[in-house]
């Protein structure tokens, strides 16, 4: 017999049960359903019931003024909080910072991953993710106040390995959202912008003997919507419910509908406006040099946002595929209210796939920001200043990516800075120092990401530092800035310095800068030149980057071409005069080098500025059995080479 599974909001929200555990869905701004979180807060004000109720969630799910999630702030109404960020809802965060609620920060993905736990009866998660973070057990176990008793994070030795595990937490009632469903609730997403977690919690909540609510915008015939487009089966939907009136179910709070991020239709993308010449146009020009071509990508919100526009810019955008935690696959990724969808986007992941995807480390690259950084190398962007923000996907992201960059201006609050013939000028400081002593909370591990040589960098307007395992080496500066006057002077630490090189001059002229040669490294051969007198091939490789092993495979190739065309073995200087090899990559840089002293070369000298670049370079050539010196100047280097002939 079936059963009408079609309510109104309020009779749907009625069967929530005092101290009942309910997860729900939304983006930022989008997909949320509107609809069940205003019924929820309306039957509370009015019957002072249900009381107690545990909130789980991942990604905000509001517009930090009042609606989403932001609804829930009437004081008894949650006793507790399991949220990746808080910053949509600051009334509940204020609750949890008062000491009124219970409150947990997890990372998003960690939480998204969690709902299939729960679905499959699973007690937990393993998963690095969190390590050396505020989440470890020996950091808070990311507990935001001292009422938050029960640990829901333990460490655990795997193996001889450390894991943390999260403890699943079985769900009451699931908040979800969908575009249609038909009398046996079988739901579609058609016109939703990302599919999210709704298969996942509705699966938990079905599984545990709870209530699944699903809000939709229409209902449709029996029958009507194809096996393969249902994404939530009626056998785990108790309630649907039409959103009334349809400004409850808009795309996003800035959107009512837009085909193209729903994947209905595909649009001509016309050119991103460019971004005036100001200092987050040059810390996004600085990022984009490290984008991967062929690689993935995630970009975080603030400064690091604008790599996208520079990459339109520049023309490299085809060479590379975005993504967001959300679930967006390639397309042109949505800023503002649209903030997770792509419009023309490749595919679209369930968010948990997507994190199973980063958690793996499918990401090549991301850019992220930053609000506090000390000289470890740590980076807080989860609690700071008073505010309780929430790390979102920024652990999960951030200790998965092959590499990561930092983006941010040095100061914050005030700055102003002028460009003027090609050289940045500090005109008015930041009020707040983001380089500090120690971080407020540790959103990120300078020493764990060390410890794993995973390539780091924190790239600002006047200044880009690079993580070694003694913490933060500062390796560029802007033409016109004074180490001491504009860096030091507005640090609570000093960095390792070490004849830092300039900024790329093309950063602060407001004319294309020729990213796609450089990333593609269509100009190499221009580094390398032959002397057949002197039998004599000189590399210089000043300011060039090994950012990923194509960079080696396309430096072989040239020298390899060089030598060959020379037709015998030849003696090599290289100048490696400010050339940054990416922390992982110097396994593969010695290999190559071993490669062509196999194959090519008849001797060899090289010569460096930087202590840890001789002294890393040197470790990894000799652990080839290349007893080679790298030298402090070229004079040395080329009286090496001159010494060995005579031999």
């Amino acid at each position: 017999m079936l059963t009408n599974k079609v309510v109104t909001a309020d009779e749907a929200i009625a069967r929530i049960r005092e101290g009942d555990v309910i997860a729900t869905t939304g983006f930022v701004q989008s997909c949320i359903p509107e609809a069940l979180h205003a019924a929820l807060e309306k039957r509370f004000v009015e019957t002072n019931a249900p009381r107690d109720l545990t909130l789980i969630m991942c990604a905000g799910a509001g517009d930090s003024k009042g609606l989403g999630t932001g609804r829930l702030h009437h004081d008894g109404l949650l006793k507790r909080v399991i949220a990746a960020n808080f910053g949509r809802m600051p009334k509940v965060a204020a609750a949890a910072q008062d000491n009124k609620i219970q409150g947990y920060n997890l990372p998003q993905g960690v939480i998204s991953k969690l709902y299939r736990s729960c679905a499959s009866g699973s007690p937990g998660l393993f998963t690095k993710v969190g390590l050396h973070t505020y989440v470890d057990p020996r950091l808070g176990g990311g507990k935001v106040n001292s009422m938050t008793k029960e640990d829901l994070v333990k460490l655990v030795e795997v193996e001889g390995k450390e894991w943390l595990f999260y403890k699943a937490t079985p769900i009451d009632v699931a908040l979800i959202r969908a575009t249609s469903a038909d009398p046996l609730g079988n739901l579609s997403m058609e016109k939703e912008a990302l599919t999210l977690d709704v298969l996942a919690q509705a699966m938990a909540a079905h599984n545990n003997g709870g209530l699944v609510i699903a809000q939709v915008e229409r209902l449709v015939a029996d029958g009507s919507i194809k096996p393969k487009d249902v994404k939530v089966p009626g056998i785990l939907v108790d309630c649907v419910v039409v959103a009334d009136p349809p400004e409850m179910h808009r795309m996003n709070y800035g959107v009512m509908y837009d085909p193209a991020l729903a994947g209905e239709v595909r649009v001509t993308v016309d050119s991103l406006p460019k971004m005036k010449l100001d200092e987050r146009k040059i810390i996004a020009r600085r990022a984009a040099f490290e984008l991967p071509p062929n690689g993935v990508i995630n970009l975080g919100v603030g400064a690091p946002d604008g790599v996208a526009n520079v990459a339109n810019e520049e023309k490299v955008t085809p060479y590379l595929v975005m993504t967001t935690e959300a679930g967006a696959v390639g397309g042109v990724l949505a800023g503002g209210s649209s903030f997770g969808s792509s419009a023309n986007a490749h595919s679209i992941l369930d968010q948990n796939q997507m994190f199973d995807f980063y958690h793996g480390g499918g990401l090549d690259l991301t850019c992220l920001g930053m609000a506090e950084c000390d000289s470890l190398g740590n980076v807080n962007t989860s609690k700071f200043g008073g505010k309780l923000n929430g790390c979102g996907g920024f652990i999960d992201i951030s200790q998965n990516a092959r590499a990561v960059v930092f983006a941010g201006t040095f100061t914050a609050g005030g700055l102003k800075i002028a460009i003027e013939d090609g050289k940045l000028r500090i005109v008015q400081e930041g009020r707040a120092r983001k380089f500090v002593k120690q971080v407020e909370q540790v959103t990120f591990s300078g020493q764990y990401a060390a410890q794993k040589s995973q390539p780091v960098l924190y790239v600002t307007e006047r200044c880009v530092f690079q993580l070694t395992e003694h913490g933060l080496e500062l390796i560029e500066v802007a033409p016109g800035i004074d180490i001491d006057r504009d860096i030091l002077a507005h640090m609570a630490f000093k960095p390792h310095i070490h004849k830092p090189i300039p900024m790329n001059p093309a950063l602060f002229r407001d004319e294309p800068m020729d990213l796609l040669s450089d990333l593609l490294n269509l100009k190499l051969g221009e580094r390398a030149s032959y002397d057949p007198a002197t039998n004599m091939l000189s590399i210089d490789l000043s300011g060039w980057s090994v950012r990923k092993k194509s960079d080696i495979t396309d430096l072989q190739k040239v020298i390899a071409g060089k030598c060959e065309a020379a037709g015998r073995r030849v003696n090599v200087v290289v100048n490696q005069d400010g050339c940054r090899i990416a922390e992982d990559l110097y396994e593969d840089y010695a290999n190559m080098v071993a490669y062509l002293m196999k194959n090519h070369y008849a001797s060899m000298a090289r010569y460096a500025t930087s202590d840890i670049t001789r002294q890393k370079l040197q470790d990894a050539l000799r652990r080839r059995g290349l007893k080679t010196q790298i030298y402090e100047r070229a004079e040395d280097a080329k009286a090496s080479l001159e010494q060995q002939a005579a031999e």
